[in-house]
């Protein structure tokens, strides 16, 4: 099928001087300068500048950037880690990855994002790290889980793979806790050409490790101080990705606007949307609608040739690969309410007027609404 709309369009992320760019990257394949080079200190520097934080550690995966942070902080064998249920496997699985236990909370029905007031009830002598997932491009309201961790001595770790760019009460999103931690999958509103991750804190102490484990424990070649894994961000992503970060801040608040299009093309509709928490921005990397008509809504968008998805529609609990964990049906009622009733309709920073027009046209028209 031809898309009429379609969620991503990657030539249009490069700008005018894209020649430059390849005969930089085609220098760096002849010559073999591919892995820690300068290249990779030049995005590490400006992505910690950006953030606004001490370090940045690049990583090959957002996956790798969770493992590598648990691993610095020592989280293990009998520790419990308190995430929540409507975030992505990635979350929950490495906090199995390192022999922890992932406990749940269920999501806030209206932020879609962790219900944090669930959070204090959760802990227990065995929590050491409370992991907020920053859901779709809104920040999590990070004040009272930051006051939490320090009441309850547990450490504060974010998975921002979805809100590079957004902030809470003025501080960027990845910069509360001890780590935070990027994923620059091409899915993401900062991608990388492949698979890409960072993990950034202000403790040069913590900075230090990740740097080690990153490197298979190496602090130079041949001298392993310790355990760790190979998982290191190569030259030519690093480029990529500091070429396309200064153009950010400008793609977030395109998609703000094509957002705000969306709510009012599509206001007096059955559906709601996400709402941002009081003090937070949002970064839309997804744009979502809730509606007991989902699965129809998503049948009729697409044989439109409008490229919506459903991210994600089995909740963490009900996912085959953590049956062990014991988790049931309806324990987890907000996330499960999520899982079979939301879809995200196309959002691009260089979506033009016709597109918005075209994928509101085909959700009006669904419901049998004129503009």
């Amino acid at each position: 099928m031809t898309l009429s709309v379609s969620r991503y369009n990657y030539s249009e992320q490069f700008g005018p001087s894209f020649d430059r760019l390849m005969e930089n990257i085609g220098t760096q394949i002849l010559e073999g300068r591919y892995i820690l080079t300068d290249e990779v200190k030049q995005f590490e520097s400006a992505f910690a500048s950006y953030l606004d934080t001490g370090h940045t550690i690049g990583i090959n995966s957002g996956t790798d950037a969770l493992i590598i942070a648990m691993m610095a902080l020592g989280i293990g064998q009998g520790d419990e880690v308190i995430t929540q249920a409507n975030t992505f496997y990635a979350t929950v699985a490495t906090i199995c990855f390192v022999g922890a236990t992932p406990v749940l909370v269920d999501a806030n029905p209206h932020t879609f994002l962790m219900d944090v007031a669930q959070v204090e009830h959760a802990i227990t002598s065995s929590t050491r790290a409370i992991l907020p997932a920053h859901m779709y491009g809104a920040c999590t309201p990070m004040d009272a889980l930051a006051r939490l961790s320090q009441l309850q001595r547990v450490y504060l770790l974010e998975d921002a793979a979805q809100c590079h760019g957004a902030r809470f009460e003025g501080k960027r999103a990845g910069t509360f806790g001890e780590i935070g931690c990027f994923s620059f999958h091409p899915s993401k509103n900062f991608a990388a050409a492949g698979d890409a991750g960072a993990c950034v804190t202000d403790s040069a102490v913590l900075a230090d490790k990740m740097r080690v484990i990153r490197s298979l424990g190496q602090r130079r070649q041949n001298e392993h101080v310790a355990l760790g894994i190979n998982s290191k961000l190569d030259s030519i992503q690093a480029t990529i990705l500091n070429w396309k970060l200064a153009l950010l801040d400008a793609w977030n608040e395109s998609r703000q606007r094509i957002a705000a299009n969306y709510r009012e093309q599509l206001a007096g509709l059955p559906l709601v949307f996400q709402e941002t928490p009081a003090g937070s921005t949002h970064v839309y990397n997804l744009f979502q609608i809730k509606t007991d008509a989902r699965d129809d809504l998503l049948d009729h968008l697409i044989r439109a040739g409008i490229d919506a998805v459903v991210r994600y529609p089995q909740p963490i609990h009900l996912q085959p690969a953590f049956k062990a964990q014991g988790w049931n049906r309806g324990q987890f009622p907000v996330a499960e309410d999520l899982a079979a009733n939301t879809l995200c309709l196309p959002i691009r920073p260089d979506m033009s007027e016709t597109e918005i027009n075209t994928v509101c046209g085909g959700v009006r028209s669904f419901y049998g609404a004129g503009r």
